[in-house]
């Protein structure tokens, strides 16, 4: 990332503290029940300082899914380019997908909080605002890697977008249902059907 000033490093490090406050207060007594007075207190800031970064709890909620879930998919996306630079041939699209899929079902299998926050709240139109959002130095660019990875297929796809939209419905309720609840089996039991159907997505896409 660009080497900032310390002004705007002043200013990443209070809405990182905000957004950290607000993960543990909302994942212990919800967001309804967390008052943005509750949330400067939790951050150690000044109730004022929290309306420069947000309108108001329900658009810091938001981005705090954005953060959260990019920060796991920046996690994903290093370990992709890590793999793939030890190959000694390209990886296709497809495994890169299955890959990224299958860090993230790793790490939400660690991190069960996390993953009962970010499916309660996520959305596809909360998702598709993420994809336009400007990354912090601790966030990625969603739609910046997903459509380098596209341009380096010799394959075209139409529609990337639904194509998107169908891997992440499907891996987030997928996710929910097998982690939390072992429904209608282990989440390890159904990752092989998981991405056997990821894959059929793909081709279904291709021009």
């Amino acid at each position: 990332m660009i080497n900032m000033g310390k002004v705007e490093a002043n200013k990443f490090k209070k809405l990182n503290t905000i957004l950290d406050s607000a993960f543990d207060l909302f994942t212990n007594q919800g967001v309804e029940n967390t008052s943005i007075a509750d949330i400067a207190k939790h951050a150690g800031v000044a109730k004022g300082t929290f309306y420069l970064y947000f309108q108001d709890k329900h658009e810091l909620r938001n981005r705090l899914i954005y953060h959260k879930s990019s920060k796991l998919f920046k996690e994903a996306a290093d370990a992709l380019e890590s793999v793939a630079a030890c190959k000694s041939t390209p990886m296709s699209f497809e495994d890169k997908i299955v890959f990224i899929a299958d860090y993230i079902i790793n790490k939400l299998s660690e991190n069960k909080i996390l993953l009962s926050f970010i499916s309660k709240n996520l959305s596809w139109g909360v998702f598709k605002k993420a994809l336009t959002n400007n990354p912090t130095d601790t966030e990625v660019d969603f739609k910046e890697i997903y459509y380098k990875m596209l341009t380096e297929e010799e394959t075209k796809f139409k529609e990337p977008e639904i194509m998107l939209f169908m891997i992440v419905e499907l891996v987030g309720s997928t996710c929910f249902s097998a982690i939390l609840y072992e429904e209608p089996a282990d989440i390890t039991v159904i990752k092989p059907y998981l991405f056997n159907t990821i894959r059929a997505i793909i081709r279904e896409h291709e021009a």
